[in-house]
């Protein structure tokens, strides 16, 4: 638990966290047939001639290239002062990522994965990667995958594949942002750079020089594939180096990241007394989310067991209080529902100011349990682990002592601005994507409406800045667009439909130009792809909604159609940091 509990993504079980990668896109060979809208839909005989060469366009996509050089010469060590072989780049020469490559070597086929050439190198000064090289199936395309939290360690890298057969026609790459650990890394100046944009984007400059040695040929499409610190580079890529990545999937991304730290500490503190005990328990989570449903769950005229959108309810946690010198699951004692007001408030200082844009959404309350909610006595709590490391080691130019806690932090305009000059070193808030846009780029935004981490509200909120910046929805709807799914909390798991596939939309917009109009999720009895499936619902491209035909069961997603809300959705939301939604020029 050491290893994961500072990762945003990473408070799961180990049943989850495999399907954290299934969630955000893996899937089978990534055939091009189907499974997306398209964005120019024909009929007749143009239909005819449209799927015709969309087949060419998929056969030409598929084929494969078979590699030029053998594994073994990728290997260099300019440290040791040898050579590279004979036809081979010096990789240590590439410009801004001098690269060393300490191991090249073949991993043999298994029935998850294809025959591969294993990378492991480390660009200057200490950014550690992993390139996996298919040596028979690689068909043109690289995917860089994001990391999570503060990073710090490079996750192995899996092929995009699903149960049916490897899915090894991309090449793939991870890093572990420059540093191990977290904590202390961050005292470093550089290592906070590579760690907040520098890493990821000369992992792509080395991996595609690597690949394109090793191939003979560069990669035809490059993708991007990240959910909460790795949905924040994402958003990072497109900002900053628009020419990395054609397709990029940013998931729940903590893209506000140093308000969000502001977020966490709040959250911390909101659930402890003055003596530091807990006030709200994991034993009242599933009666507090159990009124809540009864409270909500029909406001989208629909009785399913799920929120569609958490911001239309309105739940009083003091309906639940207790009687009077009593204490029991199914109830809140008076401190435990000004607790639980506290925790889905959010920060704001003394006059009602926000410090974030939002709180915990209704609808998270059992995924609370390990975040603000200690699962045992005296175990820390993630968002206390997160803030407290960003606080003493990474959100200041000069760190406090070390006998700094989140408890020392001010929650005022004051203690808000203090944040402000590391944010703009970590923030992916930037809304101009012009330069993203016009070389062809396409990004998908997702998040869950029961994100427990990151309060989902501040993406829509990024979102209509996005369209104010590049002109209107349909405009930026070309692009970019957003899918937010109703009962998902942090990247994977949730209590309704969580399994879905973000990366087969991407490749059919990326390269034969179908936009995704919608993204279906599935709810299962274990939580994984092999259970017996319980639900399946549409998530329409923001801000369009779900909306119940009327007939068929309610657990079939084709009984759903899109329909724009009535009145659209204002997503600005009045906090301190709005301003950090305009472009730099701005």
């Amino acid at each position: 638990m050491a290893q994961t509990k500072r990762f945003f993504g990473g408070w799961l079980s180990p049943r989850r966290s495999t399907w954290l990668i299934r969630a955000t896109g893996l899937l089978a060979g990534l055939a091009l047939v189907g499974g997306a809208a398209s964005a120019n839909p024909t009929s007749g005989g143009a239909a005819a001639e449209h799927t015709s060469e969309a087949a060419d366009l998929e056969a030409a996509a598929n084929a494969t290239i078979a590699p030029v050089l053998p594994c073994s010469a990728l290997a260099q060590f300019p440290t040791l002062e040898t050579q590279p072989q004979s036809g081979v780049p010096d990789f240590f020469q590439i410009p801004g990522a001098p690269t060393e490559i300490s191991s090249a070597i073949v991993v043999a086929a298994t029935a998850q994965a294809p025959e591969y050439c294993d990378v492991q190198g480390v660009i200057a000064p200490q950014i550690g990667f992993e390139l996996k090289l298919p040596t028979t199936t690689y068909a043109g395309r690289y995917m860089q995958m994001g990391c999570g939290g503060e990073c710090g360690r490079i996750g192995s890298p899996s092929f995009p594949a699903c149960d049916l057969q490897p899915g090894g026609n991309f090449a793939v790459a991870a890093t572990n942002d420059g540093h191990t650990g977290a904590g202390v890394w961050a005292v470093d100046d550089q290592l906070r750079v590579d760690f907040a944009y520098r890493a990821v984007h000369v992992v792509s400059v080395a991996a595609k020089t690597i690949i394109t040695a090793y191939y003979g040929a560069a990669p035809q499409h490059s993708y991007f594939n990240g959910c909460s610190e790795g949905g924040r580079e994402g958003l990072e890529e497109a900002q900053r180096f628009p020419e990395d990545f054609d397709g990029i999937a940013a998931g729940a991304p903590a893209s506000i990241w140093a308000p969000l730290e502001i977020f966490q500490a709040w959250e911390a503190r909101a659930n402890v007394d003055a003596q530091g005990h807990p006030i709200l328990t994991a034993d009242k989570l599933p009666a507090l989310h159990s009124a809540v449903l009864a409270a909500c769950d029909g406001l989208d005229g629909l009785v399913d067991g799920q929120i569609n959108d958490p911001r239309l309810c309105h739940f009083n946690p003091g309906s639940m209080r207790c009687p009077s010198g009593t204490d029991a699951p199914t109830c809140l004692t008076s401190q435990q529902v000004e607790a639980v007001r506290k925790i889905y408030s959010g920060p704001v200082d003394a006059q009602g100011q926000r410090l974030y844009p939002g709180g915990e959404p209704y609808g998270s309350e059992l995924a609370w349990n390990g975040w603000m909610v200690q699962r045992a006595p005296g175990a820390p709590t993630a968002a206390e682990s997160l803030a407290t490391d960003y606080f003493k080691f990474m959100g200041f130019a000069t760190n406090p002592p070390a006998s700094y806690s989140i408890l020392d932090f001010p929650f005022t305009e004051q203690g808000f601005n203090s944040t402000r000059p590391l944010g703009e070193l970590y923030d992916a808030t930037n809304p101009d994507l012009r330069a993203f846009r016009d070389r062809g780029g396409k990004l998908i935004i997702w998040q869950g409406w029961a994100d427990q981490a990151i309060p989902p509200t501040g993406t829509p909120d990024y979102y209509e800045a996005m369209q104010d910046r590049m002109g209107g929805l349909t405009a930026t709807q070309r692009f970019a667009r957003l899918f937010m799914f109703p009962t998902m909390y942090h990247c994977a798991g949730g209590y309704g439909p969580d399994l879905f596939d973000v990366i087969n939309p991407l490749v059919h917009w990326v390269e034969l130009g179908q936009a995704p109009e919608q993204i279906v999720a599935t709810q299962t009895s274990t939580g994984l792809p092999t259970g017996t499936v319980i639900r399946t619902r549409p998530v329409f491209a923001y801000p369009e909604q779900a909306a119940y035909t009327g007939s068929g069961s309610i657990d079939d997603a084709a009984n759903f159609v899109g329909v724009m809300p009535s009145r659209p959705p204002n997503d600005d939301v009045k906090w301190l940091g709005q301003d950090l939604f305009k472009a730099p020029a701005e």
